[in-house]
């Protein structure tokens, strides 16, 4: 079995993604057992300066420097449960010390297995602003469909002021399933929940919508590699 590291980069998305990773090995051998596995986290506070001038490879920098510790404690592969930060890991740069999964890949991924062909889009500003997952998405025949400028701005100030901070509101789930309608409306026949604390608070059985849970999705991926039931992953930032 791989040892697995996760570089962490929000807090509840990656205690999710290490959660549903320890608990897929219950799931699949009826034992408390797993492969495994080792998470490092720099806070994301200390990114936000970068984050909102735009300096990805200040970003990039930070996240190296957690995968350097990933590497040194002997993982041999690398998570991100933080769709945002993929952008910084794309920016170019040396190759970071392990090979890691791309989230927007997995995302995608099912996404097609599916058979999904109209996808909502659901993360941070950031993430919804920029082409991670027009991008995937678009590699394999699906569309990208985003909210609207004030639904944007509203699941962005729900994520930064209560999701990262552990606040779980009724209120803003209502507001988020009224999102997940309006994209419904629009044609789409999913919506992928790509900020990792999303699932915290929207989940399959309240959505309209099929949800792709970007955090469980990526945890399920890493217990298929660890196990040598997924191929180790060849990508080490950059460009995909």
């Amino acid at each position: 079995m791989k040892h697995l590291g996760v570089l962490a980069h929000s807090t509840g998305g990656a205690a999710l993604c290490f959660l549903a990773f320890c608990e897929e090995g219950f799931h699949r051998t009826g034992r408390n057992e797993h492969p495994d596995v080792t998470l490092n986290y720099i806070a994301f506070g200390y990114s936000m300066p970068a984050w909102e001038s735009g300096d990805h490879a200040t970003v990039r920098a930070t996240l190296a420097t957690s995968a350097q510790r990933l590497a040194r404690a002997g993982a041999d592969f690398f998570v991100c449960p933080d769709n945002t930060a993929h952008m910084a890991l794309e920016v170019p740069g040396p190759d970071l010390p392990l090979p890691g999964l791309h989230i927007a890949e997995v995302v995608a991924d099912q996404a097609a297995a599916e058979g999904r062909t109209r996808v909502g889009v659901l993360g941070t500003r950031y993430t919804m602003d920029g082409s991670l997952y027009p991008q995937a998405l678009a590699a394999r025949g699906i569309t990208a469909v985003l909210p609207e400028a004030d639904d944007r701005d509203l699941v962005n100030e729900v994520i930064f002021k209560e999701l990262v901070n552990g606040v779980i509101s009724d209120t803003s789930r209502q507001e988020y399933l009224h999102v997940i309608e309006r994209l419904a409306d629009r044609g789409c026949d999913a919506v992928a929940l790509v900020c990792t604390e999303i699932p915290l608070l929207i989940t399959p059985d309240v959505s309209s919508l099929p949800t792709l849970d970007s955090t469980r999705l990526l945890a399920r991926a890493a217990y298929d590699v660890a196990v040598g039931e997924r191929a180790m992953p060849d990508w080490r930032g950059g460009p995909r």
